[in-house]
């Protein structure tokens, strides 16, 4: 609510950890403990157990909030700025220039694509409107169109290295200043700070009470 940020826009964005949180899946059938129920396919049986349906719960509600706290950081911070943050955090130089050229290029590579996909749209096209082709044919023409994208990228990479390295680039951006930290940022992390201690000295306390 702070960031101005509706909450179904980080919902959407998150959708992407969900492949990762099923491969914990399996937890629920292989611990042992607390039988819930029984599901019969065909010759297999699986037992869902108490124990393994709390830990993919963790499991999964972990993943979720960390990718909610990625994204939100994502979406109110300018990229520029992250970057000189992990420069900051002594992240090897190496891949934070990765880092800021693969985000940099990511919409030169989609333009390239989108004009590939023109191009093999008008080439293909039927008096009907459609794409020709069968799901064969296409599938063939979007491999070749992926290896085609990657030279592309890679002679462009190249020449784009070799630009920078004429203009004495060596590795590592340099700036004339770096951002100073205002007072009410630094208010913000010392309660942020706070309220993180609070919260792990009252989750030790109450532990052993609840156990």
């Amino acid at each position: 609510m702070a960031a101005h940020l509706g909450p179904w826009r980080t919902a959407r964005a998150a959708f992407f950890a969900l492949p990762f949180m099923l491969a914990a899946l399996p937890l629920v059938f292989t611990r042992s403990g607390d039988p819930l129920a029984t599901i019969d396919l065909g010759p297999l049986s699986l037992t869902i157990s108490g124990q393994g349906l709390r830990e993919f719960a963790t499991i999964a509600l972990k993943s979720w909030v960390s990718v909610q706290a990625a994204l939100l950081l994502a979406f109110t911070t300018p990229f520029h700025d992250l970057i000189d943050a992990l420069r900051e955090l002594r992240l090897p130089r190496i891949m934070v220039a990765i880092i800021g050229f693969m985000y940099r290029y990511l919409a030169v590579m989609a333009d390239e694509a989108s004009r590939m996909s023109r191009a093999r749209a008008s080439r293909s096209a039927d008096p009907a409107g459609r794409g020709g082709g069968s799901i064969r044919w296409r599938a063939m023409v979007t491999g070749r169109m992926v290896g085609s994208l990657f030279l592309r990228s890679y002679e462009r990479s190249e020449r784009v290295f070799a630009a920078m390295q004429a203009r004495g680039f060596d590795g590592e951006f340099r700036y004339l200043s770096g951002p100073a930290l205002r007072r009410s940022e630094l208010g913000a992390f010392l309660a942020l700070a706070g309220a993180l201690v609070l919260f792990s000295v009252a989750a030790q306390l109450w532990l052993p009470h609840a156990g």
